[in-house]
């Protein structure tokens, strides 16, 4: 009964098993954490093989993409602007 420390009279604690859960705990969550370290490591280098499989880099993809949209958004301004105006209809 020597591993028995009463806090409360109602309430005894295996100090040893308490301790042994908190040490099996400790280890399964380094275990965990380590995993996850692992698998980003591995997520990483592949994304990076990936992307160096471009012909062209993201940022000039990007900024194609940018411009592309852009000149669509002035297409569709310009056409917008130059649209005839149906007989009898009245702008507001």
């Amino acid at each position: 009964m020597a591993t028995f420390q009463k806090f409360n009279s109602a309430f005894p604690v295996n100090r040893r098993l308490l301790g042994a859960g908190l040490m099996l705990g400790g280890v399964g969550a380094a275990a965990g954490l380590l995993g996850t370290v692992l698998v980003g490591v591995a997520l990483a280098t592949a994304g990076r093989s990936w992307v160096q499989q471009f012909e062209t880099s993201p940022g000039e993809r990007a900024a194609r993409a940018l411009q592309q949209a852009r000149a669509a958004s002035q297409a569709g301004l310009d056409a917008w602007r130059t649209a005839s105006v149906p007989d009898g209809a009245q702008l507001n």
